[in-house]
């Protein structure tokens, strides 16, 4: 058999992997050392000469192309996902044994399976803030029509989000993609998503990771209520009287402040024209993120984005520039205020967080700084003192974890 590799972009350095040899005895040199979750299969991370890292999974053929083919429908789609970077077949061990293929995607940077982020010293509600994220990542994902089949957070990645998280699927094995979701495969994810959950977070309790007082069943069961708001803001139908148009206007800015785009409202009105019904056609996540990126360039999470821009909307008042054009503006606000803080990291400490989010981290930290001085506090005075007060204990989130998150005992309960 003769080793057959299907890839995005040709990587030359793929070919100088040792294919031929089981992936979980693959030697260490070959690896990167980044945090694990919990998996049916064997996967390393491995970083190339590029300097790329990837991650690869060992799974039967069959799977890995049918796998490969979903991340790219969901990638063109502009779901969150990991990126799928290729498929590698034709396996075989030193006896001429075959081996199962490869599914590589792309390692999503600065992302942590939650096994790692509970490893951490995080606040009390670290868990229903995942929860949150996973909420919004299933909504997203239904309203693309596709049926995940084994929501949970391990299947899951996380990245910080100006102090809330973003989630992103790492696996899509069990996942179909139809045009539309009926409710029933909807209530199934659900249940699914319920259950996983909720044995998750026990595990965590029986390692110590989750306080002891935590339900962990009815943290789980906030993914129902959750993902039940944020589906019916999406997709209910609204009614009114003609007299109140306002609220079409009103509607729009709630699935704004979701960080959802309108594209497209479906507007009726009875035959006496005395009542308006307004339902959104078609609803895209990443409102604040595009504004944002039109207006500086820079790409960010949600969260980062709406952060950055109310950041951006004060500048623009205390400078007073409200009737300036909002892109010169924004340049301004850029190279005076942004690019002043995320360029003060020294270049040892800059794997600990991701630009977007040290900044908000540092305006966090000015406004705490004031609130104890009972004054404003100079920027930076505030960056000097995050940088040498705060930065320095954070895990880096690029790269490496103090603990090795596989170790974290997992037990398996009757739910």
């Amino acid at each position: 058999m003769a080793l057959e590799f299907t890839t995005i972009l040709p990587e030359p350095d793929l070919f100088d992997l040792p294919w031929l040899t089981p992936l979980e005895d693959w030697p260490e040199e070959r690896l990167a050392a980044l945090p694990r979750g919990i998996s049916r299969h064997v996967v390393r991370f491995v970083r190339l000469a590029s300097g790329a890292v990837i991650a690869i999974k060992e799974i039967k053929e069959d799977l890995a192309r049918r796998e490969y083919e979903l991340l790219r429908s969901l990638h063109r789609l502009g779901e969150p996902a990991v990126e799928p970077f290729g498929v590698v077949t034709g396996r075989v061990n030193a006896e001429g044994e075959p081996l199962d293929a490869c599914l590589i995607t792309r390692h999503l940077q600065f992302s942590l399976p939650y096994r790692a982020l509970f490893s951490q010293s995080l606040r009390p509600d670290t868990a229903t803030r995942l929860i949150d994220a996973l909420a919004v990542l299933l909504t997203r994902l239904h309203l693309s029509g596709f049926w995940w089949g084994d929501v949970s957070l391990s299947n899951t990645l996380f990245r910080r989000d100006a102090g809330a998280f973003a989630a992103y699927l790492v696996d899509a094995e069990t996942g179909q993609l139809r045009p539309q979701l009926s409710n029933g495969q909807r209530e199934h994810d659900l249940d699914i998503a319920r259950v996983n959950i909720a044995g998750e977070l026990m595990d965590l309790q029986a390692g110590g990771y989750l306080d002891e007082s935590a339900d962990a069943l009815e943290i789980s069961i906030r993914i129902l209520t959750r993902y039940g708001e944020l589906w019916r803001e999406l997709t209910s139908t609204e009614e009114f009287d003609t007299g109140e148009r306002w609220r079409v206007e009103e509607r729009i800015r709630r699935l704004n402040a979701l960080g959802f785009d309108v594209d497209e409202l479906a507007i009726t009105t009875d035959i006496g024209g005395t009542t308006v019904k307004v339902q959104p056609k078609v609803v895209d996540a990443g409102h604040h993120s595009r504004r944002l990126l039109r207006l500086t360039g820079l790409d960010v999470g949600e969260n980062q984005a709406r952060r950055l821009l109310n950041d951006l909307d004060s500048f623009r008042a205390a400078t007073e520039q409200q009737n300036e054009d909002e892109e010169i503006v924004a340049h301004q606000w850029l190279i005076r205020v942004y690019e002043p803080i995320t360029t003060r990291v020294p270049r040892e400490l800059a794997a600990k967080l991701e630009p977007a989010e040290l900044f908000h981290e540092v305006l966090e930290h000015r406004w705490y700084m004031a609130e104890r001085a009972m004054h404003d506090i100079p920027l930076d005075v505030a960056i000097a003192d995050y940088v040498a007060s705060v930065l320095p204990s954070k895990p880096d989130e690029r790269s490496v974890l103090g603990v090795d998150t596989l170790e974290i005992p997992v037990v398996a309960r009757d739910l």
